[in-house]
């Protein structure tokens, strides 16, 4: 996989600017806002930046969080993990593993079978349907 590089003037050329935000500055979008967070819709979802597939939807599931979540990424590929100690808490951010765009962060209170939850910002994903 070749990582896709672009300088912020770039990126903020190809994204609204609430995208932009979300994506390229880790912001968060409220909850219960995003697009996705209450699709049912068979498909998947891809990188805002790059395209690259990250998420399908039979691994979405109701967290009731207020953002989409989803119990695995599309292949262990798809996303990369970080430590983040950002706002007093440390939590684990996830990124896409091609352009590394800010997608949300994963906890460890989701649904079998992996214990999962992968909450991610709606503005981060663009949704293709089956």
């Amino acid at each position: 996989m070749t990582k896709i590089i672009k300088t912020e003037n770039e990126w903020q050329q190809q994204l609204t600017s609430e995208q932009y935000k979300i994506a390229r500055q880790q912001g968060t979008e409220p909850a219960f806002s995003g697009d996705y967070y209450n699709c049912k819709q068979a498909g998947t979802y891809h990188c805002i930046c790059c395209d690259q597939l990250l998420f399908n939807s039979s691994e979405k599931y109701d967290s009731g969080s207020g953002w989409p979540s989803y119990w695995a990424p599309a292949t262990e590929q798809a996303v990369t993990e970080n430590k983040d100690n950002s706002h007093g808490m440390t939590r684990i951010e996830v990124v896409c593993s091609q352009c590394d765009a800010h997608l949300g962060h994963v906890f460890e209170d989701g649904p079998e079978p992996t214990g999962l939850r992968y909450c991610i910002n709606s503005a981060s994903l663009t949704f293709k349907q089956s």
